[in-house]
């Protein structure tokens, strides 16, 4: 059982930038992929930027100039750097980690609480 807590969310004007953090903890585990997705109102769950294990990123097109995806393997936590933000990217950021349970012997992926991130015009 793992437990995803995020953080860094909040109010920041356009062109602003926020930086999201999302640290993992539990028992014995390897975590594979990590990810970011979000939500606006009205709207589905979207991919915004996915990180292999190795460190090889994957954005969505609305986002691949502005943000960027990084994972510190030590302290099992992904982040999201997010500059020029825009309006459009108001939504609830949610962090996704798929992983290996040694306990169980299974792979299972684990979510976020997720956190606002709201960007006034």
């Amino acid at each position: 059982q793992v437990q995803l807590v995020e953080s860094g969310g909040g109010l920041v004007q356009a062109g602003g930038s926020l930086r999201l953090s999302c640290a993992a903890s539990g028992s014995i585990f390897s975590i594979n992929a990590m990810g970011w997705y979000r939500q606006a109102p009205g709207k589905q769950r979207e991919l915004v930027a996915a990180i292999t294990s190795g460190g090889l990123p994957d954005y969505a097109d609305s986002v691949k100039d502005r943000f960027t995806i990084s994972r510190d393997n030590a302290k099992n936590t992904v982040y999201l750097q997010m500059n020029g933000l825009k309006p459009e990217d108001t939504a609830v950021y949610y962090c996704n980690f798929d992983y290996w349970d040694y306990v169980s012997d299974k792979n299972f992926g684990s979510w976020g609480q997720g956190i606002q991130v709201t960007v006034s015009s």
